[in-house]
């Protein structure tokens, strides 16, 4: 009676799949495989808790993985699991043993994966989405304890990311993660606090020291504004006045424009030649730019160090 009773709650119809009366199968794994293989959508199936090790829902020879979206696999036991190419977003991943389980090029987008175990998986190509689960419900949390509850949340999801691909010794996406990681921190600080601020400055100059382009960038754009105001304020060349004149030609301003760039580029690195000198107010923003430029380039040094030394 009890054999007859399970076998007849063991059916592959969607309901069954989303009420999860399959989850008492004996042969739960072959039967998942199986409707994979089917080519029938799998939409909210619930497998919370579920005995799913080593189980293969590779669609081989095929261009595209087979979708298990928005299902329920809190619990759910897929160590060693062959899930490449494998479409889980919206899934509910929460504390999944997912340890030695090959998720190659699969879609995670949307996972709940707070306290979701990765350890030796292969993650490479995984598609993570811009941003966690949690991360996107804190920005729409309706009160200051709730948001900084799923920042929380997703700092701890990060630093785990963070962890494992450094010990699998893929520091790049270790760094995406390690960013994200001090952004929901920065998150929980308070909105107008000086940390906040530091941190805020610290994520736009360089990203945490994972953007060596943000770097580049700031200083291209630093040499260029003093150039500007070097061009307006003016310089001196051999005793002779480099600045912008309505009455001079276009071909004149522009070659007193390029001298003043020179004289940015050389005050940014602190070479210092000397041919051109700063004439009043000029002074005052050499100054600031030398000071600029000194710290700027500690900072390149430092960010360009730390990604190579990988």
């Amino acid at each position: 009676m009890i054999v007859s009773d399970v076998a007849e709650t063991c059916v592959d119809t969607d309901e069954s799949w989303i009420s999860g009366q399959n989850r008492e199968c004996d042969d739960l794994i072959s039967r998942l495989e199986h409707r994979a293989r089917s080519g029938l959508p799998m939409q909210g199936f619930k497998l919370n808790g579920c005995e799913l090790s080593n189980i293969s829902l590779v669609n081989h020879h095929a261009k595209q993985g087979y979708s298990l979206q928005n299902a329920d696999l809190y619990r759910a036991n897929l160590r060693g699991a062959h899930c490449f190419m494998l479409d889980l977003s919206g899934s509910s991943l929460m504390k999944a043993d997912l340890t030695g389980a090959n998720l190659h090029c699969a879609n995670l987008t949307g996972c709940n994966l707070l306290g979701t175990r990765f350890n030796h998986a292969k993650l490479e190509h995984v598609i993570w989405g811009d941003k966690v689960l949690q991360e996107q419900q804190a920005e729409v949390a309706t009160t200051e304890e709730e948001r900084m509850d799923l920042y929380q949340q997703a700092e701890e999801i990060y630093r785990h990311l963070r962890k494992v691909f450094e010990t699998e010794g893929l520091f790049e996406k270790a760094g995406y993660f390690f960013e994200r990681e001090m952004v929901v921190r920065r998150k929980q600080m308070p909105k107008w606090s000086v940390p906040r601020f530091f941190s805020k400055l610290v994520d736009l100059f360089c990203g945490y020291g994972e953007q060596p382009m943000r770097v580049i960038i700031f200083s291209n754009v630093i040499i260029l504004l003093f150039a500007v105001l070097y061009f307006i304020s003016g310089v001196s060349f051999a005793g002779e006045q480099l600045a912008y004149r309505s009455g001079l030609g276009v071909g004149q301003n522009a070659t007193a424009f390029l001298d003043s760039l020179y004289f940015s580029v050389v005050t940014f690195t602190t070479l210092g030649y000397g041919d051109i000198t700063p004439l009043g107010l000029s002074r005052l923003f050499a100054a600031c730019e030398a000071l600029v430029g000194s710290f700027t380039l500690a900072l390149f040094v430092v960010v360009f160090v730390k990604k190579m030394t990988r």
